[in-house]
């Protein structure tokens, strides 16, 4: 593919003959599977991996990936590290302020996730210890809608999972795509997520930098993407469902049929 997760030499390059020789500098989060993660021999997989590379395929430029600490993204892009960032990222007023953003990639919905039968609700868990991945909408909701719950912050989602096992907190509160996966893991198999989707119309889009074209050139592709088909099938593989169903705060997942809370 044209996309390369290693340095590119491109960027060295002199001025670029054609268009074809256009990098992109996609920065992303490497610890927030199915998005995106590093498989066992360490490379850049997920969702966002492969819908960045046929993106760059759709724009006909090269796409050098490269993973940053989930709270230096931003600051990324401000000082010309990267063009884009491509990492389960919510679409926010305080966000926007700084950076544009695409159309929309995904539509997310939010789930608490526990030990099976806790039958825990947004108005049940006041005194309870939530996990999150910090400077999330996921952490802003979970603070803005129950500030009698206590909240722990961590700087990578994986470590929040290894608490919630070790019960240094009582339940957690995430994405809906990183929870269902991590519920069919070993790990998780004594969990479950906790009544129903919570749906704030949260969109999740490619960042890029102020009144940067790329923007426009994202939109395009994205619709492209949709259009024709590609988009489903790199869901499909990564997200193990039907996007329509995620879409609309269905927990099914393609090889069973039955909703990931039933007992």
């Amino acid at each position: 593919s044209a996309c390369s997760n290693e340095k590119t030499n491109e960027q060295t390059k002199q001025a670029p003959a054609s268009n074809n020789e256009k990098v992109v500098r996609i920065a992303t989060e490497s610890s927030f599977k199915p998005f995106s993660y590093l498989d066992n021999q360490g490379n850049l997989v997920g969702f966002e991996i492969d819908l960045a590379t046929a993106l760059c395929d759709e724009m006909k430029v090269e796409c050098d990936i490269k993973s940053y600490d989930w709270d230096s993204l931003i600051p990324s892009l401000q000082a010309n590290k990267a063009d884009a960032i491509m990492s389960g990222m919510s679409v926010t007023p305080e966000r926007s302020a700084v950076v544009d953003f695409s159309k929309p990639y995904f539509n997310n919905t939010f789930v608490l996730i526990a030990k099976k039968g806790e039958n825990l609700t947004m108005e049940n868990i006041a005194g309870k210890t939530v996990g999150a991945q910090q400077a999330t909408v996921a952490a802003d909701y979970l603070t803005k809608n129950q500030p009698k719950a206590t909240l722990k912050t961590y700087d990578k989602q994986d470590n929040a999972y290894l608490d919630l096992t070790a019960g240094r907190i009582d339940l957690m509160i995430s994405d809906i795509a990183p929870a269902l996966d991590w519920l069919k893991t070993d790990a998780g198999k004594d969990y479950e997520v906790q009544g129903k989707p919570i749906n704030t119309n949260d969109v999740v889009a490619v960042a890029v930098r102020k009144d940067d074209p790329l923007k426009g050139e994202f939109d395009k592709a994205i619709d492209a993407l949709k259009a024709n088909g590609k988009y489903d099938e790199i869901a499909k593989k990564h997200l193990g469902v039907d996007l329509k169903s995620l879409e609309a705060g269905e927990t099914q997942t393609a090889d069973d049929k039955k909703p990931a809370d039933s007992k």
